[in-house]
């Protein structure tokens, strides 16, 4: 690359962390890349990282050493998710939301890309703190979801099959009580998806009483793996027993009255005073 001024080399220095969350990048790679001094990409690291933190941007953590360098941790400040969430509240507690069964139309919501990446973000900052794998998740609604989230952590994605499927291989595979309905259902995964004792990362985008959640922890058993965490999107408070009780929500449903088409939508437990 040519040699750049240090406005320039500053917002590519930007760029470039941005788009390598959770990624340890030595100062040489830096420094070669723009033919400049460590002296001098050390300074300019030291101007990014006062940016992030004061713009609530993330976190640039330097590694001293021969073999450390400086990694960037996305982080949103509590305060500006709180905010986000409460106008997803809003919408979601438009009547015509209200389907049959007391389920919620999301399919709009789930569809904007800012909206997936401002939950990713979220996520990714809950559970920024602990030592991850994987991102898992159960098809089909969770997927954006989950790959929102894995994409500021820099994990792969697992995706859990209702079905097994052919072209992935031989598959593991468990039947499970649905917490809401009670009925026996079956997951599957793929045996090359997943390495034995990996730290899961489990995402979802509804939880009623949490039998999917639970299904997809007991599969983790079958390939030694660990949950490091649970994160759902949205939680219904309205079940007669909760079968998991250890996550991180980010909206909760109190109320849906199928007859009045009101609904009550309140920030999940993820923004209760600590």
């Amino acid at each position: 690359m040519k040699k750049l001024k240090r406005s320039a080399r500053l917002v590519e220095m930007t760029q470039y962390l941005l788009f390598r969350p959770h990624t340890l990048i030595p100062l040489t790679t830096f420094a070669e890349r723009y033919s400049s001094a460590k002296s001098s990409i050390s300074e300019d690291l030291a101007i990014i990282k006062e940016v992030f933190e004061d713009e609530g941007l993330g976190e640039l953590h330097t590694l001293a050493g021969a073999a450390g360098g400086v990694k960037f941790i996305p982080k949103v400040a509590k305060e500006a998710s709180l905010s986000f969430v409460q106008d997803l509240c809003n919408q979601l507690e438009q009547p015509e939301r209200v389907l049959p069964g007391g389920f919620l139309y999301m399919a709009d919501i789930m569809g904007r890309p800012q909206v997936l990446n401002e939950i990713g973000k979220t996520f990714a900052t809950a559970f920024a703190g602990r030592e991850l794998d994987v991102v898992m998740t159960v098809e089909t609604k969770g997927i954006p979801l989950a790959y929102a989230t894995a994409s500021f952590m820099n994990l792969p994605v697992v995706t859990v099959r209702r079905d097994s499927n052919a072209t992935e291989g031989s598959a593991v595979s468990i039947n499970y009580v649905s917490g809401s309905s009670k009925r026996i259902q079956t997951m599957s995964l793929a045996r090359r998806t997943l390495q034995e004792g990996a730290r899961v990362l489990i995402i979802d985008d509804f939880k009623r009483a949490g039998g999917t959640i639970q299904g997809m922890v007991d599969l983790l058993g079958e390939f030694k793996a660990t949950v490091g965490g649970v994160g759902v999107f949205i939680e219904s408070n309205e079940v007669e027993e909760e079968l998991v009780k250890d996550y991180i929500s980010l909206a909760k449903l109190t109320g849906v009255d199928s007859k009045t088409k009101q609904v009550t939508v309140i920030p999940g437990n993820y923004f209760d005073s600590e």
